[in-house]
């Protein structure tokens, strides 16, 4: 596994139509800062609203997995968002001129030939995994779906799907790298058992449908007449079952081939959890919603990870990844307002910064005369300034955003701050950041003990300088 972000070098571009929709549609990779994630972005509608590619955006699951946000839709992400994983791509941004990503072949494989052409680039940001503590476990009775993921320090899949059908039986499928990804399981398409297209086709729910990008299992005797239905509806004189139980559209890339699919989508609908995971998944009788649930409960063990976690121990000197003038180059604030002094660690969801104190700062003459005190109301300052560079970040030019308090929530001061003492802030995401707006846990240490916890809301706002600026 790669320890560093990955985006793409430049960007690239396929096309092809929705299966559901019918609609030619332009996908475009384009590279992306780091800490950036997966973002869509609906360059046909007016403002060219972004999606993120977040479980808490997911809208439907019915056929495929769609997110809604900002007044915009993408449906049929989980292919796309498979390669990116696969590819151990962490930042990208994916244009679309239509509602739905194109379904291509109804694999991955085109999406991850597409990102190889242009190759990679590493970024200096490190990736962030979240290494499963603990068995998480989801099930459905009703439909007997399982899933659990174990600890484990790597990424890998397990997948068994029976849907007591005498063609299918039982499949299994795993890959035991995610680096495996490409050879295994990328090219693997996706299936629908015959009598489910012939409802879709009935109800023209699957206009973008091609005899060449899914694999039809046969699941009962076909009449003469529906053979018919079948030649006229994909434009083919040459339709029947072959001997594997399913139409001759295709040959079958493996043997477990819709195992291996529904193992592709898993990979895919779990990168919406929005942080790399280390883990051992293993899944009976997945399918879009059952995933997408699995997904937010993994996402809700993340955070209330995130919210208990022991406090590290940071060494203040160590080289810092920003010092004071880069500091300055992100945030808006100067002397005598700045009380950030340099910046130790900056991931997508927690930043780490540090303030030295010392008698020279001027609020020391009244805050008190002859006992003197950091003002608890200018510890919390600083800590929304540490915040500050992690929102800040998410944009290409933070010289031209201010940041904002909106609200703060459960202070709590626990020890006195002296001029001599060094605190060091770090402020976690507790979820993703929209509009420009982060819900953070600040925690302020003195050495080993907290002085200092808080939780904020803080915005960013683009202001445009003046040219006596």
């Amino acid at each position: 596994m790669n320890l560093r972000q990955r985006t793409i070098k430049q960007e690239i571009s396929v096309t092809g139509v929705g299966l559901h929709t019918g609609a030619h549609v332009t996908l475009t990779f384009k590279p992306a800062p780091e800490n950036h994630g997966y973002k869509f972005k609906r360059v046909d509608l007016p403002g060219e609203p972004v999606i993120d590619a977040d479980v808490d955006n997911v809208s439907d699951t019915s056929r495929s997995t769609t997110l809604t946000a900002n007044g915009a839709s993408v449906s049929t992400t989980e292919h796309v968002l498979a390669a990116l994983v696969g590819c151990e791509v962490d930042n990208v941004m994916i244009e679309l001129d239509g509602i739905e990503v194109p379904i291509l072949d109804g694999s991955a494989i085109e999406f991850v030939d597409a990102l190889e052409s242009v190759g990679f680039k590493e970024q200096n940001a490190e990736r962030e995994y979240y290494h499963i503590p603990h068995n998480i476990h989801y099930s459905e009775d009703d439909r007997k779906v399982e899933m659990v993921v174990m600890p484990l320090d790597d990424y890998r899949f397990t997948c068994m799907v029976d849907y007591n059908s005498p063609v299918l039986g039982s499949q299994h499928a795993t890959i035991t790298s995610i680096g495996d990804f490409k050879a295994e399981i990328a090219s693997c398409r996706t299936f629908v058992f015959l009598h489910e297209l012939e409802m879709l086709l009935k109800n023209n729910l699957i206009k973008g449908g091609d005899i060449n990008n899914a694999i039809v299992i046969v699941d009962h005797d076909i009449s003469d007449a529906e053979m018919a239905e079948l030649s006229k509806a994909f434009n083919r004189d040459d339709i029947k079952v072959a001997r594997e139980g399913i139409l001759n559209n295709v040959e079958l890339r493996f043997q477990n081939e819709p195992a291996r699919h529904k193992l592709l989508d898993i990979i895919g609908d779990l990168a919406l959890i929005g942080t790399p995971i280390k883990g051992h998944v293993m899944a009976a009788r997945p399918g879009h919603a059952a995933n997408v649930a699995f997904a937010k409960k993994i996402k809700a063990a993340i955070k209330k990870d995130r919210k208990k976690k022991v406090q590290h121990i940071y060494d203040p000197t160590v080289k810092p990844l920003y010092d004071t003038v880069q500091v300055m180059n992100i945030l808006p604030h100067r002397p005598p307002f700045l009380f950030i002094d340099k910046i130790l660690e900056l991931t997508k969801t927690y930043v780490v910064g540090v303030k030295n104190i010392t008698i020279n700062e001027e609020f020391f003459k009244g805050h008190f005369p002859g006992a003197p005190v950091f003002p608890g109301v200018i510890q919390l300052e600083a800590m929304a300034q540490t915040g500050g560079i992690l929102v800040l970040s998410t944009v290409p030019d933070p010289e031209n955003y201010l940041t904002y308090f909106l609200k703060i929530d459960n202070v709590r001061f626990r020890a006195q701050v002296l001029p001599g003492d060094t605190i060091i802030f770090r402020c976690d995401l507790m979820e993703p950041i929209r509009r420009g707006i982060a819900q953070m846990k600040g925690v302020g240490m003195v050495g080993e003990k907290i002085v200092v916890e808080a939780e904020m809301m803080a915005q960013i706002a683009r202001h445009e300088k003046t040219e006596n600026q």
